[in-house]
């Protein structure tokens, strides 16, 4: 299955909560967007694996992306070494997406910063003939690196190389984020209170939105960090 952007993902919500609207925007415009999670997410306090991988497919289906899988790596516990690499490496090789997006590079949860680093070092290596995968249905695959790869914001303030205007699209990607209630805050839920089930901290999501928009004069914007020097063919894209 060929794709235009990849997003990869430490925990289901990660790509809801960093770029759904940048995912949106994609797909309204006609792109192939899928998403791979690296993790089941099974060490959260709120909900359980099931249920979050029921809140991450009602998310997709709001997104409207043409696939979703989930790598089932150990949440917290997994490691950037070959195991992984080849994991993610198969995943890009079987999407061969143009765009790759990924953790932020620095995170307050030490799993986005981990993705990050697997998904850049897998990114690089998918593109290596040498190193042998298998699809599915034991098939070789054959070598393939993305164009570019590119790093969402979550938690933490970095500053962004740039900024998406997803203000066409804000509505769509707060449906997706509430997709995930086990995660947020809820009067009746009896589950402990976590940094995310804050009732302030979707009002912060909506902020950091707000902030990203008005650094390119826009209402909402999603900020990206490169991992390499951006190029144009000319200048027209600014005009």
């Amino acid at each position: 299955m060929k794709v235009n952007i990849l997003a990869f993902a430490a925990h289901p919500d990660d790509v809801e909560l960093a770029c759904a609207g940048t995912i949106a925007l994609h797909v309204q415009k006609g792109h192939k967007v899928a998403i791979v999670d690296l993790t089941a997410g099974e060490l959260g306090t709120r909900g359980t694996p099931e249920i979050r991988a029921a809140e991450a497919k009602a998310a997709s289906e709001i997104l409207g992306v043409c696939a979703r899988e989930n790598l089932m790596m150990a949440d917290g516990f997994f490691v950037n070494d070959k195991a992984h690499q080849l994991k993610v490496i198969a995943a890009i090789r079987k999407f061969r997406p143009e765009i790759v997006l990924a953790n932020a590079p620095s995170d307050r949860h030490p799993d986005h910063g981990k993705g990050a680093d697997l998904v850049r070092d897998a990114f690089f290596l998918s593109g290596l003939r040498m190193i042998e995968t298998t699809d599915e249905q034991g098939n070789q695959q054959e070598a393939y690196r993305p164009k570019h790869l590119f790093h969402y914001m979550q938690n933490n303030y970095l500053k962004p190389d740039f900024v998406v205007d997803i203000s066409p699209v804000y509505e769509l990607r707060k449906m997706a984020i509430k997709a995930y209630k086990s995660q947020f805050y809820d009067p009746l839920s009896q589950e402990p209170i976590t940094h995310i089930a804050r009732p302030e901290f979707l009002l912060a999501m909506d902020a950091r939105a707000r902030e990203m928009g008005h650094a390119i004069g826009v209402e909402f914007g999603e900020g990206f960090i490169s991992n390499g020097t951006l190029g144009v063919a000319d200048l027209g894209m600014f005009i």
